[in-house]
C-alpha cells in the first residue's frame, strides 16, 4: 500500500474519504461510462448537491433509504450522497423481483425507495407501488438536486451501522447484513493492498453496483486514485469495445467472468482480446486450478482470485507477484487486519472488515462464536505460508455411507476434462447410502457425448478414491446461476434431479 492510500485508509467515514481524495487529485477521472467522465472533484460536488436534494425530500441522518438501481454513474452519486447525509442505505440487486425486493423493504423498514423506472423491460416503479413501498422516487437519469448550504455537518463516526446488504437468498429468505463505513473502508483497503493498483491503471465494474463488491471496489479506487469503467449491462462480446476504448488494465468479477473472457480470447488466438489488460481479479465462487493456467497461458495476463462474502467483502486475495502454484490452488493470504481461525475445518473470521451481524438478532447470535469470530460455513485450511485453501462448504459436503466427500475436489478434477465446460457436483438423497454423488455437467461447444462410465474412468485415472466417484451424471445446456457474480445455484439442481430419472 502506498503512503497516500495508507493515510486515506484511516478515514473514519466514506464521505471523509471522498472529500480528501477530491482534495488530492481533483481533476483525475474516477468514473467512466460510455462517453461520460466524472472526476473526483465532480463526484464530491455533485454528490453533495444530490444530498441537498434528498435532504429537501426529508432524508435525514439515520433515515433508511433502499435503492434498486443498475450500475451507473447516477447510482454511485446517489449512494455517496446518502453517505454524505449519514442515512442508512439498503442496496437491492436490480434483478430482484417482488419476493426478494419486498422482503428487503419490509425487513429494513425503508422510508424511501429509489428505482430506475422501467429498466430492461421491467417496470420497477410499478413493482414498488405493488409492494406498498414508501417514498418511491425514480433515480436513473435525473437525481434530486439542492443547495449544499442547507446540509447538516457530515457524519463523523464511521462505526455506526449505515448499510444493510442482502445475502443471495438462494436457499431461504435473504439475510440483512449490517455494515459500517469503517467495515467497507477496511474491505476496500484489503483489496487494494493485495492488487496494488497504480494511478495509471483503469479498473472496471461489470457486476451489479448494488452488490457488496460495489463499495469494496470504489473504496479501492478512492484510496489509490485511479478510474473505473462502469458497465450497466455486461455481455460479451458486446462489452469488449468499451474495455478497449477506455484502455482497461484490471478486469474480472468472478470465476464465470474469467471463463467468458477466455472464451472470447479463444476466438482470436495470438491477439490479445483486450490489448491493455494486465490483470484479471475477482472472487465470489471457487476457481478451478486449470482455469488459472488457461487464462494466464492464453490471455497473457495475470489472474488473482480472492475470497469474500456479503458479511466480509474481502477476506483473502491472491497477490500478482505470488507464485503460480499459490495463485492456481488457493485464495491468497489475509491482510494483517484479518484474523483467520480454522475450527473443526470451518473458516472463522475476526477483523474490522467483518459485518456487525444481521438485522435478525437471533441470526447474529448464531453467526459468531464465543471469541467473536464469524462462522463462515466454509471449509478450509491454512498452509505453512499463510495462504488459505478452501475445500468446500459445510452444507456442500456429501455424506455417502458415513464418509464425507468434498464436492469441490471432484469439480476441480472434472474441470480439466476436455468435454467439460463447467460442472457442479451435488448430493442426492439415497435410501441406502444416505446421499449419492451426482455430477451435473455443462459441455463446451462441439464436445462429444459424455457418459458416466467415461467420467468415472477419467476420475479413477486422476487418482480419485473409489468411494468419491459419481454414481450419476446429468448433462445440461446451462447450469443455473444467480444474476450477481454468476454463482451456480446448486439448490435448483438438487430440486431438479432429486426425483428425476438418471441421465446417461
Amino acid at each position: 500500500m502506498n503512503d497516500t492510500a495508507r493515510a486515506l485508509g484511516d478515514c473514519r467515514t466514506l464521505w471523509d474519504l471522498v472529500d480528501r481524495r477530491a482534495g488530492l487529485t481533483p481533476d483525475r477521472p474516477v468514473l467512466l461510462q460510455e462517453d461520460r467522465t466524472l472526476t473526483f472533484r465532480e463526484l464530491r460536488d455533485r454528490a453533495e448537491r444530490v444530498a441537498a436534494g434528498l435532504y429537501g425530500m426529508g432524508v435525514r441522518p439515520g433515515t433508511v433509504v433502499a435503492w434498486q438501481l443498475p450500475t451507473r454513474v447516477e447510482t454511485a452519486l446517489l449512494s455517496f450522497a446518502l453517505a454524505r447525509l449519514g442515512a442508512v442505505q439498503s442496496p437491492v440487486i436490480p434483478f430482484y423481483r417482488d419476493r426478494e425486493a419486498g422482503f428487503a423493504l419490509r425487513e429494513s423498514k425503508a422510508e424511501f425507495f429509489a428505482v430506475p423506472g422501467e429498466w430492461r423491460g421491467f417496470d420497477h416503479t410499478e413493482m414498488a407501488r405493488r409492494l406498498g413501498a414508501k417514498g418511491v422516487f425514480e433515480a436513473y437519469d435525473d437525481l434530486p438536486d439542492g443547495d449544499p448550504a442547507v446540509l447538516p455537518p457530515p457524519p463523523a463516526d464511521g462505526t455506526d451501522v449505515r448499510w444493510i446488504y442482502w445475502t443471495s437468498g438462494t436457499t431461504s429468505d435473504p439475510k440483512g447484513v449490517l455494515h459500517t463505513d469503517r467495515s467497507l473502508i477496511a474491505g476496500g483497503s484489503c483489496l487494494g493492498h493485495a492488487l496494488r493498483p497504480a494511478p495509471e491503471d483503469v479498473g472496471s465494474i461489470a457486476f451489479p453496483y448494488a452488490h457488496i463488491g460495489g463499495p469494496d471496489y470504489l473504496v479501492m479506487v478512492l484510496l489509490y486514485g485511479f478510474p473505473a469503467v462502469l458497465f450497466e449491462k455486461f455481455a460479451l462480446p458486446d462489452a469488449l469495445a468499451e474495455y478497449r476504448r477506455h484502455g482497461v488494465t484490471i478486469a474480472g468479477g468472478s470465476t464465470a467472468f474469467y471463463s467468458m473472457f477466455l472464451a472470447e480470447q479463444r476466438k482470436q488466438p495470438g491477439e490479445k482480446v483486450i490489448p491493455t489488460l494486465r490483470l484479471l481479479a475477482g472472487g465470489g465462487a471457487p476457481k478451478p486450478p486449470e482455469l488459472y493456467h488457461e487464462v494466464v497461458r492464453e490471455m497473457r495476463v495475470q489472474l488473482t482470485h480472492g475470497y469474500g462474502m456479503t458479511e466480509v467483502p474481502m477476506i483473502t486475495m491472491g497477490a500478482p507477484d505470488d507464485t503460480p502454484e499459490n495463485l492456481a490452488t488457493n485464495e491468497g493470504r489475509p491482510p494483517d487486519a484479518m484474523e483467520v481461525r480454522i475450527v473443526d475445518g470451518e473458516v472463522r473470521l475476526r477483523g474490522e472488515a467483518v459485518c456487525r451481524g444481521y438485522l435478525d438478532p437471533e441470526q447474529s447470535a448464531a453467526a459468531f462464536d464465543e471469541d467473536g469470530f464469524l462462522r463462515t460455513g466454509d471449509l478450509g485450511r491454512l498452509t505453512d505460508s499463510g495462504h488459505l485453501v478452501l475445500t468446500g462448504r459445510l452444507k456442500d459436503v456429501i455424506i455417502r455411507k458415513g464418509e464425507n466427500i468434498s464436492a469441490q475436489e471432484i469439480e476441480d478434477l472434472l474441470h480439466r476434462h476436455p468435454a467439460v465446460g463447467d460442472v457442479a457436483v451435488i448430493g442426492l438423497p439415497d435410501a441406502e447410502a444416505g446421499e449419492r454423488v451426482c455430477a451435473v455437467v455443462e459441455q463446451p461447444p462441439g464436445a462429444g457425448v459424455l457418459t458416466l462410465a467415461a467420467v468415472t474412468s477419467y476420475l479413477r485415472a486422476e487418482g480419485l478414491s473409489v468411494h468419491k466417484l459419481p454414481e450419476r451424471l446429468e448433462v445440461v445446456d446451462a447450469l443455473p446461476r444467480n444474476e450477481t457474480l454468476r454463482k451456480v445455484l446448486k439448490y435448483r439442481l438438487r430440486e431438479r434431479f432429486a426425483g428425476a430419472t438418471p441421465g446417461p
